[in-house]
């Protein structure tokens, strides 16, 4: 969004809607094999790759007729926070490690801004939709670092 970048180029999923005919798994044996992964600490997105690297299936939702994400929360098993927003919660983390040592960063300092008004922005989205408790706030740290 801030960065003047074109873009990265994504992978196709595949032409089929239907189930393919070459896969062994059974949906229970995908289920279980899913919430495995969780429990293991990974995201919806990170099982999805596996599962088509690994496991050769390439959608789970023509399968099942579910999602990774709704397997996941049927099993009770959703994170606290959103995979996406936990995924800029680290990075602003780093960034801030990274400011303490070198706090004449000013190219850091701008990017660790726009990081968290990203934050702010996906939280905000998160709250109206329920994902997130509504006290639920981050704390800035730029007023701190100048």
């Amino acid at each position: 969004m801030h960065s003047h970048r074109k873009g990265k180029s994504h992978s196709r999923r595949p032409a089929s809607k239907r189930s393919p005919s070459w896969t062994t798994y059974s949906p229970d044996e995908i289920v279980t094999l899913i919430v495995k992964m969780v429990k293991e600490g990974l995201t919806a997105s990170q099982i999805g790759v596996r599962l088509r690297d690994e496991y050769g299936i390439p959608l789970v939702k023509p399968i099942l007729g579910k999602s990774i994400s709704e397997i996941i929360a049927e099993n009770k098993l959703t994170p606290d926070t959103p995979p996406d927003v936990g995924r800029l919660l680290q990075r602003a983390k780093k960034l801030q490690e990274h400011l303490k040592i070198h706090s004449g960063d000013r190219k850091n300092v701008r990017s660790l801004e726009l990081l968290e008004a990203k934050i702010h922005r996906l939280s905000k989205y998160y709250k109206r939709m329920g994902r997130l408790p509504a006290k639920w706030k981050y704390a800035t740290v730029i007023a701190q670092l100048e």
